[in-house]
């Protein structure tokens, strides 16, 4: 029995919730799984999982020894990085994760100019607007949008945006400027919605927020959709202010009602806590968090520089 490959076996079953899910996961088949945690079991002379038809429970022992097992692995794989030198130089593949449109405007170009500078490393870029599990995917840097729960994650915020309200000018003339948020019931607006329908927006925030009625002209599912609605002159659109930054510069949407705007929302690169740090994570962290808040900068600026006073 190889405990080494044993051990990851058990781990993977532990981590998908079943034997099934090791099996994909490690693309092997599902009686060579089984037999692996079988054996090591039998190694051990303790019974470390239990089998039930929906799910697998850890014993006490198996509670203990997963514990013990995950240390080791991350340990060897530190060995293993320590003698391939990518703790001498930065080096290896990295795997970076980000929100689908702002990983594309923002994130992608600071990868491009990473991957130029460090010869030696190469990039998995996953742009998902799911919260996908770092330790489970493998991932070196999450960029997170929003408040960060308590967890045992490495956050360094990187700047902040905000929701903002926006409308063509042609929009506006014709339809007047709206003074407040309750205005917003008599004006055309653009939903940015999917399976679910939203007929209210909620501006503002703490005891000064406002939840009003809208009425969408148009309603559709991605922010690109909703951006060109607004170009277009069809109403309203209440956005992210990175989505809406480079129609408001190009001047094709104006925002409005900034009075009432909610809280920054912070902007964060995330990591797991490791005694070593790899250098290419290290590296990349240094080379991405200025560049970024540089970004986020030149958005504020842009959608503060163009924005209505109303």
């Amino acid at each position: 029995m190889d405990r080494l490959e044993a051990i990851r076996t058990l781990l993977a079953a532990v981590d998908g919730g079943s034997l099934s899910a090791a099996s994909r996961s490690l693309r092997t088949p599902l009686p060579t799984v089984s037999r692996r945690v079988s054996d090591l079991e039998a190694h051990l002379g303790a019974q470390l999982l239990v089998r039930t038809a929906r799910k697998l429970i850890l014993t006490e022992a198996g509670e203990a020894f997963v514990v013990s097992a995950r240390r080791i692995i991350e340990e060897l794989g530190e060995a293993e990085r320590a003698a391939s030198g990518e703790y001498r130089e930065p080096r290896g593949e990295l795997v970076v994760t980000a929100p689908i449109l702002f990983g594309r405007l923002h994130v992608a170009p600071i990868v491009h100019a990473f991957l130029a500078a460090y010869p030696q490393v190469s990039v998995r870029l996953i742009l998902s607007d799911s919260v996908i599990d770092m330790v489970e995917a493998h991932v070196d840097v999450a960029v997170r949008i929003g408040k960060l729960p308590d967890s045992d994650l490495i956050a360094r915020t990187a700047g902040q945006i905000r929701w903002v309200l926006c409308a063509s000018p042609a929009y506006l003339a014709r339809a007047g400027m709206p003074a407040e948020p309750r205005d917003l019931a008599n004006h055309d607006c653009i939903a940015f919605e999917g399976l679910q329908t939203y007929r209210s927006w909620t501006i503002g925030t703490g005891p000064s927020a406002q939840t009003v009625p809208i009425r969408p002209r148009l309603s559709v599912n991605t922010a690109e959709a909703v951006i060109e609605g607004a170009a277009a002159g069809l109403g309203i659109a209440r956005l992210l202010s990175y989505q809406a930054a480079g129609a408001v510069a190009r001047g094709e949407v104006r925002t409005i009602l900034r009075k009432w705007e909610g809280e920054p929302i912070p902007v964060s690169l995330v990591h797991q806590s490791q005694r070593v740090q790899p250098l290419k994570r290290r590296a990349f962290l240094d080379f991405a968090a200025p560049r970024l808040a540089a970004t986020l900068g030149e958005i504020e600026q842009i959608t503060n520089a163009t924005q209505s006073e109303a």
